[in-house]
């Protein structure tokens, strides 16, 4: 059941504004019917000190991959989650979370894997909702909905995996490092304080680009104007074959999200194998320095 588009001025300057919602839209549709509100974090207990009241915590890790090999979850395994969660096809969901919606993207990201009809991010993610002081709810909603159908994964226009990816290095294709600047140069392994995610060797993949994530979005996490956003990826051709990366798959699926639905970039993919993959592969090429 499709729920009408949020309004607000600024979103509609986007190549596809339908994808973005503020906290003062969903605070006016909780409850409407056909509308899920999904929590994803990366720290999964957040979901429990409250949430948006009526939302559902998908955790990224237990829930989307695969706890055997490094891969997501296939169709039936989503489709068990979705009816466990109480969403059907034709809901719109809408998803948020902590840390500037990086793991929020990387669900929503996943949504489109399996080409759910009509996902939405909120922006700002959860701090936008707490720092609004909007009502929040310990209850965990216990949700009745119809099955969801199996639908067949589709990696193909959405996911790059590395040997595709060592086949396009030096090539044509634009590949954009959104980890911080120490992260691209080699300096830092990992988000600073964070540790380094097992990654053996920094630096970055050659010709990469540094494009950090956070071009895109206020200290406050809500996203710029599209003016400012293009101004930031200026250089960029939009109609190139471009490849977002970091150091999980995180924080280049919101790099993937600003350039596929807000700037309007119809060809690009998340590599979700990432530097975590890269930084650790035997006879990868890796570039070092290169200060942006």
């Amino acid at each position: 059941m499709a729920i009408d588009y949020d309004p607000n001025p600024q979103y509609q300057e986007y190549a596809h504004p339908e994808h973005v919602v503020s906290a003062a839209w969903l605070s006016a549709h909780l409850g409407a019917p056909g509308l899920k509100v999904v929590e994803s974090n990366e720290d999964s207990l957040l979901y429990n000190i409250g949430h948006i009241p009526g939302a559902v915590r998908i955790d990224w890790q237990k829930d989307l991959n695969d706890q055997v090999s490094r891969d997501f979850i296939d169709g039936e395994a989503f489709a068990a989650l979705m009816t466990d969660k109480g969403i059907a096809r034709d809901d719109t969901v809408v998803i948020y979370g902590d840390k500037a919606n990086w793991w929020a993207c990387y669900t929503l990201w996943v949504f489109e894997l399996f080409g759910h009809p009509d996902v939405r991010l909120l922006d700002g993610g959860r701090d936008a909702w707490m720092g609004e002081e909007r009502e929040t709810s310990f209850s965990v909603p216990d949700y009745r909905a119809k099955p969801y159908p199996v639908v067949e994964r589709n990696d193909v226009d959405f996911r790059i995996f590395v040997d595709e990816l060592r086949e396009l290095v030096g090539g044509p294709a634009t590949i954009l490092d959104a980890r911080g600047e120490l992260e691209y140069t080699g300096e830092s392994l990992g988000i600073e304080g964070e540790g380094a995610a097992g990654v053996l060797r920094g630096g970055h993949i050659p010709g990469a680009l540094s494009y950090p994530w956070g071009r895109s979005v206020y200290p406050n996490a809500r996203f710029r104007p599209r003016r400012d956003i293009e101004n930031a990826y200026s250089a960029l051709d939009k109609n190139n074959h471009t490849i977002a990366y970091c150091q999980l798959g995180d924080r280049s699926a919101h790099t993937w999200f600003v350039l596929k639905y807000l700037l309007g970039f119809d060809n690009i993919r998340n590599y979700d194998g990432s530097w975590a993959e890269w930084g650790n592969m035997v006879r990868a090429p890796i570039t070092q320095g290169d200060r942006p």
